[in-house]
């Protein structure tokens, strides 16, 4: 078990390299734009044109691991991740670094489905909640901590530190999955489905697209003809041509037993759910210690330590009970604690607060989601056949990050919405979303009272995503046992 474990430290490396990139990025935004003299739209899409790449090709990269091998596709997805991160800190336009973030974006979709492949592969089924455990309670810690540590190396070292965080850490991980990570293949060859992949990426880059946009455009038009509703229209046009096109396929890109399974339908289903939850809370909390509280992103990020440690300490816990009670007893316990931190935060601190007043909701926020992060992985993973982890692995993770862009889209939309309405002698809609990256200046009770009253519905909507997921997971069956694989 020493070579599985030493495997599960460089796969926890490089995920968490590619989920730190996912919010350490933000808060380096306003100084891109005053050393690049990029406008607020760029910044929006050099936080974007990350997600947009990863997002779409997960699924694709996934299959491609099956076909080709989990660890060339990963060592080969660092790589390129690596470089690109090289590139983004030498950018000098918005343009360059918009293109590099998109390169990016296209690295991480290449590793980070196979290692769930490569965890199902070196640890036996009664170990994996525990590996689980330990992989995603690095991935949370990863995207909890992006803006302390992005905070603190844009105040010593300038914005470009941030990318080149990556590179020794990405190059050391490329070496020692070389040394440490076994490759695993099925014996049967595969064949790539090629008009497949075209429908499923199209599919998800319309709908990722739409969501990232929407807010951006208020939902109306983008340019000339195109509209946002058209453009996720399109979206949901290509899923269904996708999934008509699937049927019957010798070797589908994603195989239809994954999808009749509620064994793995239901955990793809609570991870879409909690990834939502998870960035519309980190969404809503930064805005309101450093918009409302005044906060510097480095104090913002030490309040957010509570979530990092519970979570960090709970969820190799929710991977054993995982193995042993099977994760239907985890998810509804934690996630329900999770549901009552989020309630915690949006009704507990009010417009004077300090760190203090955020140390039990989010640690309890921290310990509902180790309890529950491991779990859904555990559950969804559990019984998938050799040849099908891959796809599963792709599938699961799409999941993640659609919910992560639905997250900030919608509870985006709530936050901006209200507090626009309730500003009516202020600035506009638009104005309001500008002013939520460079500043409201000067705040009096009026703002204070507009935007505790605009971040607690936002946090509603957040709490109702996660007690749903709660309930789903009441519907969660015994454990499959060994050897009763169910892809």
């Amino acid at each position: 078990m020493r070579a599985a474990w030493r495997a599960l430290a460089v796969l926890c490396l490089a995920n968490f390299l590619i989920l730190l990139d996912t919010t350490i990025v933000n808060t380096a935004a306003p100084d891109i734009m005053a050393d690049l003299g990029a406008g607020l739209d760029d910044v929006v899409w050099v936080l974007n044109g990350y997600l947009l790449a990863f997002a779409a090709l997960l699924v694709v990269f996934g299959r491609v691991g099956d076909v080709v091998g989990p660890r060339a596709v990963f060592v080969a997805g660092l790589l390129v991740f690596t470089a690109a991160s090289v590139l983004c800190g030498l950018s000098g336009t918005p343009g360059v670094l918009v293109a590099a973030r998109v390169v990016q974006g296209v690295g991480a979709a290449a590793l980070t489905p196979q290692a769930l492949v490569l965890i199902s592969a070196v640890f036996p089924a009664d170990r994996r909640g525990a590996a689980f455990g330990v992989f995603t309670a690095v991935a949370g810690v990863a995207a909890v901590c992006g803006p302390t540590l992005g905070g603190l190396l844009v105040t010593e070292f300038g914005w470009p530190s941030v990318f080149y965080l990556n590179v020794p850490l990405g190059l050391l991980g490329a070496y020692l999955a070389v040394r440490f990570v076994p490759e695993r293949r099925t014996a049967r060859p595969h064949r790539f489905d090629v008009v497949g992949v075209v429908l499923a990426t199209a599919a998800l880059v319309a709908l990722v697209f739409g969501l990232v946009e929407g807010q951006r455009h208020e939902w109306g038009t983008i340019a000339g003809p195109v509209t946002v509703p058209g453009v996720l229209a399109l979206g949901v046009v290509l899923a269904v041509a996708f999934v008509r096109w699937e049927r019957g396929r010798p070797e589908p890109l994603v195989p239809p037993a994954l999808v009749r399974d509620p064994g793995y339908r239901v955990p793809v289903l609570i991870t879409l759910l909690t990834s939502f939850s998870l960035y519309g809370l980190l969404l809503v909390f930064v805005l309101e210690t450093q918009v409302l509280l005044g906060m510097s992103p480095l104090v913002s990020g030490v309040t957010a330590l509570p979530w990092t440690v519970a979570l960090s300490a709970v969820a190799p816990l929710g991977g054993r009970l995982a193995d042993r009670l099977g994760g239907r007893v985890p998810l509804v316990v934690g996630l329900s604690v999770y549901g009552l931190g989020v309630l915690g935060v949006a009704f507990l601190p009010g417009a004077d607060a300090s760190s203090g007043a955020f140390l039990a909701p989010m640690a309890a926020v921290g310990v509902g989601m180790g309890l529950a992060i491991a779990p859904t992985t555990t559950e969804a993973m559990r019984g998938v056949a050799p040849e099908h982890t891959g796809a599963a692995s792709g599938v699961l993770t799409t999941a993640r990050q659609i919910g992560a862009a639905l997250g900030a889209a919608v509870v985006g939309a709530v936050l901006q919405n209200r507090l626009a309405d309730a500003l009516r002698d202020g600035d506009p809609a638009r104005d309001v979303r500008s002013a939520l990256v460079t500043g409201f200046g000067a705040r009096d009770e009026a703002f204070e009272a507009a935007f505790l009253g605009a971040a607690r519905p936002a946090l509603l909507v957040v709490a109702g995503s996660v007690f749903l997921g709660a309930l789903l997971a009441t519907r969660l069956r015994a454990p499959v046992r060994v050897g009763t694989p169910r892809g």
